[in-house]
């Protein structure tokens, strides 16, 4: 390339999202690109997409049109789920040059790098361009579609590996196994590697990621204790967590075999949706609230100890999914509050996504109705985090503390996720300390 470009890159929705991200930006720093924030002025722009709800969609198109106002002469490429299921739309934007779906990940790198080259007026074939291996996964929509190896980097302390993409279970809210595609994953010995990378380079804390991460094994045959266990092993990684499991894949087995004492930590995200068995039903969910309570209970008995850390519990909920009467709201609610108790809520508004079963349905919830249940679950949530923090306070745990400086102070997470704040002290960058809560 004549002279250095420059890129900036903009990553809305999950961790996934995130590690795929960052797999992009080594991509093109390898490349000679040099790596800019985003809201500096760039030569390209690449926007990794979410569109779990309408707002995500709409943030999308206000980050991309913003990123034009910016760097009026920059490229801006666009990627991830929204992209997916809406290039067109995102491809009329102004300032778009380029729109990559789900099973064109391979070629977001190489692409670029060809626009760039054939831009500045050198031959495209100059370019030594090239992402990872694509590895050929048979597809729901289109027969076949690429897994992206990824993990995010830029970070000292934690990296968010992904680990298993797609999704088959089809919930009758979701377009997401539309925008990702079917559940498939690398093999373990590929993921082992790629922990040994993120070791090397100094992190000490790993999140496994994915769109249904306890799915994992589909396209390998392999399994997700498996995976956990292979992982385990690696040295230099002193730390696991699970980003989010359905709670049906978190077997008793896997559960056991962390409480048995593993680098895997006391902190599960586990979706549940709706406390309404009635609603569960309609948005197609595999378990009831019978079996998620169980499940919960049956972590707590195997891995909490008296005078010893809680379990950490963080909760996905969906509030005014269609038909969801005031009665149904409250047994979601009560769910909550009196059985499942978790430590943390993670509060959605049900969004109406084109093409879903749920979208089609005529008793949908009105706006004002979700905004009044969202709040109340809000307060809830506020309610149980500080209920937990109180059950903690006392005891001793591990954290990880980050190299952050903010005003004198740093930070880190205890092993079952509580923020812990102390005077900034360079020698414990990176480093794991006991401390009592």
């Amino acid at each position: 390339m004549k002279q250095k470009k420059k890129a900036a890159f903009v990553t809305l929705g999950c961790k996934l999202n995130y590690a795929e991200t960052s797999t992009y930006e080594r991509g093109l720093v390898r490349e000679g690109i040099e790596a800019v924030p985003w809201e500096n002025q760039a030569d390209i722009y690449l926007v990794n997409t979410c569109t779990v709800t309408e707002h995500s969609d709409k943030k999308c198109r206000n980050i991309i049109r913003k990123l034009h106002r910016v760097s009026p002469q920059a490229a801006i490429f666009v990627t991830g789920c929204y992209a997916q299921l809406k290039k067109e739309e995102i491809g009329r934007i102004e300032g778009v040059a380029g729109v990559f779906g789900a099973d064109e990940k391979q070629m977001v790198v190489p692409s670029i790098i060809k626009y760039l080259e054939e831009k500045s007026g050198m031959p495209a074939e100059d370019s030594n361009a090239s992402g990872p291996e694509p590895q050929s996964i048979p597809d729901r929509q289109e027969g076949r579609s690429d897994f992206l190896p990824a993990y995010s980097s830029g970070e000292r302390t934690r990296s968010f590996l992904k680990v298993q993409d797609g999704c088959d279970y089809f919930c009758a809210y979701c377009t997401v196994p539309y925008a990702r595609g079917r559940s498939r994953n690398l093999p373990i010995s590929d993921l082992v590697i790629q922990t040994e990378e993120i070791a090397a380079a100094g992190i000490r804390e790993i999140v496994l990621t994915g769109v249904n991460t306890g799915d994992f094994g589909k396209s390998t045959g392999e399994s997700f204790i498996g995976l956990l266990k292979a992982l385990n092993e690696v040295k230099g990684i002193e730390r696991y967590r699970i980003s989010s499991i359905e709670p049906n894949l978190l077997t008793d087995d896997i559960v056991d075999w962390i409480a048995s004492g593993t680098k895997f930590l006391p902190h599960f995200h586990i979706p549940l949706q709706s406390g309404s068995d009635t609603i569960l039903k309609a948005m197609g969910r595999r378990y009831s609230t019978d079996f998620f309570a169980r499940k919960v209970d049956y972590i707590r008995k195997a891995m909490e100890r008296p005078g010893g850390p809680k379990v950490f519990f963080g909760i996905d909920v969906i509030a005014g999914f269609p038909g969801e009467t005031d009665g149904l709201f409250m047994e979601t609610y009560n769910f909550l509050k009196d059985r499942v108790q978790p430590a943390f809520i993670h509060i959605f508004p049900y969004s109406r996504r084109a093409g879903t079963p749920a979208a089609a349905r005529k008793d949908q919830i009105q706006d004002s109705v979700k905004t009044e249940r969202v709040k109340a679950l809000e307060e809830l949530c506020t309610e149980l985090h500080r209920k937990f923090i109180e059950d903690n306070r006392g005891i001793e745990e591990h954290v990880l503390f980050e190299s952050t400086d903010k005003n004198g102070i740093m930070s880190g997470y205890t092993g079952n996720y509580i923020r812990i704040e102390r005077p900034y002290d360079p020698e414990l960058a990176g480093k794991t300390v006991r401390v009592t809560i």
